[in-house]
């Protein structure tokens, strides 16, 4: 049986770790920092790119750790990533959202996946303030509609979404390695052959 639950009701939601403007960079430091640009929409994270920086504080931050859901709050993109391989000592930034469910009702991956799709998409633009930038409110996030089928639909439906994101990378390196054939092919067409002659 299915049923519709407002986002909050299924997941904790707090801000990303409060630095003042930019991360502070510092080689060797005991904190690697998730920034937008580490982040994108297929739902990867380039783990190796981590800025580093050090954090003192009475109290350690909570870690990131597999399963949290980082969501974009600014900007013109507003989409969830479910965090796999999270290495320890790992934050992300005020910009995100770190959203971990609060039992075993909703896969973390399900609820990237339904914040993703085009009826969640819709209610987030509907609801977006600011000017110059776009945000999303934590009070807006935590309101969003959430179906919650059975768990063994949730992971049918993120199986097929993964499946989609592979056949996506296939596709797009095709694409590539033909673009780089044709320029190929125009590069010999420009090259003059042994004798001296453009073909």
């Amino acid at each position: 049986m299915q049923m519709i639950s407002s986002l909050k009701r299924l997941a904790d939601v707090r801000a990303g770790h409060p630095f003042r403007g930019s991360v502070p960079l510092v080689d060797g430091g005991n904190t690697q920092v998730i920034q937008m640009r580490d982040v994108s929409p297929d739902g990867t994270v380039a783990w190796a790119n981590l800025a580093r920086t050090h954090i003192a504080a009475k109290r350690s931050p909570d870690w990131l750790r597999d399963g949290d859901v980082l969501f974009v709050a600014r900007g013109a993109r507003n989409y969830a990533v479910c965090l796999s391989q999270a290495p320890p000592g790992a934050v992300c930034s005020q910009y995100f959202y770190v959203l971990r469910c609060k039992g075993e009702g909703v896969l973390p991956e399900y609820l990237a996946w339904h914040i993703n799709r085009a009826p969640s998409q819709r209610y987030l633009r509907n609801n977006a303030e600011g000017s110059d930038q776009l945000s999303i409110r934590r009070a807006v996030l935590e309101d969003l509609p959430v179906a919650v089928p059975d768990l063994a639909r949730q992971r049918l439906l993120v199986d097929l979404a993964a499946a989609a994101v592979q056949e996506r990378r296939r596709l797009e390196d095709l694409i590539h390695n033909r673009e780089r054939e044709l320029d190929l092919l125009a590069q010999q067409l420009l090259s003059p052959d042994e004798s001296g002659a453009i073909p």
